[in-house]
């Protein structure tokens, strides 16, 4: 019987473990504002102050990414001239692949 609650506890203490492993992994967070698609020559052309259209609306969601993925959508918020993303909604992976809103 000791021999269970030691295992017991052994595992119980290695999961604790992992969970601060788990919680100090850094993940990558990216906005992605909207897409365009352009041909190679107009993209070589670009100098400094191109303005390149992008497929969304002012006040349209963006795509919150975790290491490349999607995860969320937000709203761009100003704070104290600090940009922010309001956390909107859980992401739709076939719609961001798709390419939509």
């Amino acid at each position: 019987m000791w021999g269970l609650a030691r295992t017991a506890h052994s595992s119980k203490a290695s999961g604790s473990s992992f969970v601060s492993q788990v919680k100090a992994v850094n993940v990558e967070i990216q906005v992605v504002l909207g897409r365009a698609t352009l041909p190679m020559a107009q993209l070589l052309r670009m100098g400094r102050g191109a303005v390149i259209p992008l497929d969304t609306a002012v006040n349209e969601e963006v795509w919150i990414l975790a290491n490349n993925h999607p995860v969320a959508r937000g709203e761009i918020q100003i704070n104290d001239e600090r940009i922010a993303i309001q956390v909107t909604r859980e992401a739709n992976v076939y719609d961001y692949m798709a390419g939509s809103v």
